[in-house]
């Protein structure tokens, strides 16, 4: 693998006219426009568009699981080749190893990356407290709910200290009060952590009560239609979701996200 190029005074991740293209010839389908978006050092930035758009797909790019079809992306200025330890990927299902302990799930990452096994056990229980699930430690994903899954799915990408986290709509899965409950619990750790953050996710109310900024894309080929900034992921208050100021911006965002919405429906019924 070529060495990389470091390019100076980079934000911590930078798109640079990204595009994605699958397939080939008159099958092509063309994910992704050339995108360009910067997300600054400890930002939880989360995208927000309708199914099909290539958000799953901008993520999988930076996690270094797909390649752009052109453009490139850049980590501290220095160009994503394949996966890295220092991205943490959580995904939609918790994809815990069905045959080790909650605890052994935690440990095992720091375990695969050199580390003593006295500092893995530390770190799992750490984490794990962290997570609201010490008193778990013994248990097995089977004997675990949907939401205490993500919970160590959560804890055991936290405990390999990624430096970017990158969600793939981590509690679509769950119902409606579990998962509110997870995202106060998410933003109490990255309130804590200072960690990047890079969430997908297709609820307004999940993007504006998490992110410091909310990028709105377009329906296919995915381009970014907008970019707003929202200041609830600073408060502690639950209640937040209840103020005027929150129920503007799901307003404005959901007009914005309306006309794509409708335009993916279109795609689909076309094919």
């Amino acid at each position: 693998m070529p060495p990389a190029e470091r390019v100076d005074h980079a934000p911590k991740v930078r798109f640079e006219e990204v595009s994605k293209c699958f397939g080939q010839g008159a099958d092509a389908v063309r994910a992704l426009e050339p995108i360009t978006l910067d997300i600054t050092e400890g930002e939880f930035t989360c995208l927000l568009g309708p199914s099909g758009c290539g958000k799953s797909t901008l993520l999988n790019i930076l996690a270094g699981f797909e390649q752009p079809t052109s453009g490139q992306v850049l980590m501290d200025g220095l160009s994503v080749r394949g996966p890295d330890p220092r991205r943490g990927v959580v995904f939609q299902q918790g994809a815990l190893f069905t045959w080790m302990n909650v605890h052994d799930n935690v440990a095992f990452g720091p375990l695969a990356t050199g580390k003593p096994a006295a500092q893995a056990d530390r770190l799992a229980a750490h984490y794990l407290e962290m997570v609201g699930l010490a008193a778990f430690a013994k248990r097995y994903p089977y004997e675990l709910s949907g939401g205490m899954q993500q919970r160590v799915g959560i804890a055991r990408a936290l405990a390999n200290d990624p430096e970017i986290l990158l969600m793939d709509e981590p509690f679509a899965a769950l119902d409606a009060q579990t998962r509110e409950l997870l995202q106060e619990e998410i933003k109490r750790i990255w309130q804590r952590t200072h960690k990047t953050v890079l969430w997908i996710t297709h609820s307004i109310d999940e993007a504006l009560f998490l992110a410091t900024e909310v990028v709105v894309m377009s329906a296919r080929p995915g381009r970014i239609k907008a970019s707003l900034r929202p200041q609830f992921s600073q408060s502690a208050d639950p209640a937040v979701v209840t103020s005027a100021e929150f129920a503007r911006m799901k307003a404005e965002i959901f007009g914005l996200l309306r006309e794509e919405a409708l335009t993916a429906q279109r795609q689909e019924g076309a094919q």
